[in-house]
């Protein structure tokens, strides 16, 4: 099976990889367009990331209805309620299987999450 990788990254990954019809989405942080991760609270944070993980499927023609399994590592399990609220608006119906863990993460953020979309090929 042939893999493509979609976008660059300033660190060894791809944000996106498409294998067949599935395609894999390296863990998102809360990095604005410009770079620089954004301030707030992890409502303002699960919001960017999620806006990230719809760009990198976007990169390998996939789409957040075609998300099957998200994994989700939160950095305080008190922000569970809160970032649940903004996560369902994301996934409204149908949501996708997922793992939320708390984590101690790697930058000084609130939140990652991958996903991977079974996005047939057309």
């Amino acid at each position: 099976m042939a893999k493509e990788t979609f976008g660059s990254s300033h660190v060894p990954l791809s944000p996106a990889v498409r294998a067949g019809d599935f395609v894999y989405v390296s863990g998102q942080v809360p990095v604005g367009a410009d770079g620089v991760m954004i301030s707030g609270g992890i409502e303002a944070q699960t919001k960017q990331v999620l806006d990230n993980v719809k760009a990198a499927l976007a990169l390998a023609g996939a789409t957040m209805e075609q998300v099957v399994k998200t994994t989700v590592w939160l950095e305080d399990a008190r922000d569970f309620g809160a970032f649940n609220k903004v996560y369902a608006t994301y996934f409204p119906s149908q949501p996708p299987a997922r793992t939320t863990v708390e984590s101690r993460l790697m930058a000084d953020i609130k939140i990652e999450v991958e996903a991977v979309a079974y996005s047939p090929r057309g």
